[in-house]
């Protein structure tokens, strides 16, 4: 009992030079990874627990002290790896955390430019027709001609509300994973045939040459041909609406190894570098875009190339852009049929 009391002191002496040293090596290594942190937890309580055996043995080597060593190191040995797997695992789902967290801030932030974009440009459309129509209603115009004029205008910007609102309602499906895709072999050639002449009167009407590059031996991909079709058509839509008139627009195709690589160069000018990484968001449209007007009705809100990047990744396949030449090098990696 007298042992027990003598020892006390020192035990509570040894509790509260612990959790000081604690407090203070924890500070000082605040800012290093979480397994430095646990691995300091775990060691210092060790130390303490074999000075304050020292401290009781009057410093001297007794076989107490010498069983407290042998045991503080066998539980060092067991705790410590422990200790530092436990702190790695902290630290890397931290990280995946903040990943996590930031991928969300970024989403969240898309989905307000895109509710801005899509806002803004709904209002155009939906204003000119208001006006063209309370004008017919209200009998200002009564000119057979110009009664039809404005009907072909109202016409025209209903089609584009409508391009607005298919495009929303796909990207919606894309971004939600509720797109599923029946996969076949597309052979490449009548893919890009399609898409060229779907595209073709607005590039006459534009003064802008169709141009395509054959590979030897035109491929057959795998995928899903409505598909593949709203990418090509995107695509030559962008392309023709950024050239000038009297340029032209190539369409390239080649095979590379199990991937065939369709290329389409246009004549745009270029895009800043800065932007460069940001084509593929959505309602990106670049610094230089103008707001729709009744005389471009192809023009939408700027959700064609996210739907590109979509479908192309629901292909297991990518899409990039780059500076190149006279304007931009769109280009599309799909996998070929096995």
């Amino acid at each position: 009992m007298d042992d027990l009391l003598h020892i006390l002191p020192w035990a509570a002496l040894a509790c509260v030079l612990t959790t000081m040293i604690e407090l203070v090596v924890l500070r000082l290594v605040r800012d290093r990874p979480a397994e430095v942190m646990i691995t300091v937890l775990v060691v210092v309580p060790i130390l303490a627990v074999l000075i304050f055996v020292v401290m009781i043995s009057g410093f001297m080597f007794t076989p107490q002290l010498g069983w407290t060593a042998i045991t503080c190191g066998l539980i060092a040995i067991a705790v410590i790896p422990t200790a530092v797997v436990l702190g790695r695992r902290i630290t890397r789902r931290g990280i995946q955390a903040e990943a996590a967290r930031a991928a969300e801030r970024q989403v969240d932030a898309s989905r307000r430019e895109l509710v801005a974009w899509v806002s803004h440009d709904l209002r155009t459309p939906l204003s000119g027709i208001r006006a063209m129509s309370e004008a017919l209603q209200d009998g200002v115009v009564t000119d057979p001609a110009e009664v039809a004029g404005y009907a072909g205008r109202i016409s025209t910007e209903t089609d584009r509300l409508s391009r607005m609102v298919d495009d929303l309602f796909e990207l919606s499906k894309i971004t939600a994973g509720a797109l599923q895709l029946t996969y076949r072999p597309v052979p490449l050639e009548d893919a890009v045939s399609q898409a060229v002449d779907a595209v073709s009167v607005t590039a006459v009407r534009r003064g802008v040459t169709l141009a395509v590059d054959p590979p030897g031996n035109w491929p057959t991909v795998s995928g899903s041909g409505p598909e593949l079709d709203r990418v090509l058509r995107n695509l030559l839509i962008n392309a023709v609406r950024h050239t000038p008139d009297g340029d032209s627009v190539m369409i390239i195709a080649r095979v590379d190894g199990g991937t065939a690589r369709l290329t389409i160069q246009d004549g745009c000018g270029g895009i800043p570098e800065a932007e460069l990484p940001r084509v593929f968001e959505v309602g990106f449209r670049g610094g230089s875009a103008r707001t729709p007007g009744i005389d471009d009705p192809q023009t939408g809100a700027g959700l064609g190339l996210a739907i590109v990047r979509g479908l192309v990744e629901l292909h297991r396949g990518t899409v990039t852009v780059r500076n190149h030449g006279p304007g931009c090098r769109f280009e599309v990696s799909l996998p070929l049929i096995n």
